[in-house]
């Protein structure tokens, strides 16, 4: 099956399972959540700041099935769902 391209999809889910090309920014996300504190995003408009988001979103929800073949996949994450609370200002 050939992969779409995800023009205006900025759910993580809706992403995965609709067959769409995702670059695997997880050792990314990881670092951001294993050794940050305080992030500030500030990136221009169509940039993926909702995609990386709704990335967190699932990622503490637990829901590991959708990361399958990625690179936190095979890390040493605990995929223990933690409640997330996700505010849109729009």
């Amino acid at each position: 099956m050939k992969k779409r391209l995800p023009i205006g999809i900025s759910d993580f889910e809706t992403l995965i399972t609709g067959g769409n090309v995702y670059v695997d920014k997880t050792p990314l996300i990881y670092k951001l959540v294993t050794e940050g504190m305080f992030y500030f995003l500030s990136r221009p408009r169509r940039f993926g700041k909702s995609l990386l988001l709704s990335t967190l979103r699932t990622l503490f929800e637990g829901k590991r099935e959708l990361f399958k073949g990625l690179w936190i996949d095979k890390s040493d994450w605990e995929w223990n769902p933690h409640p997330v609370i996700q505010i849109d200002f729009n």
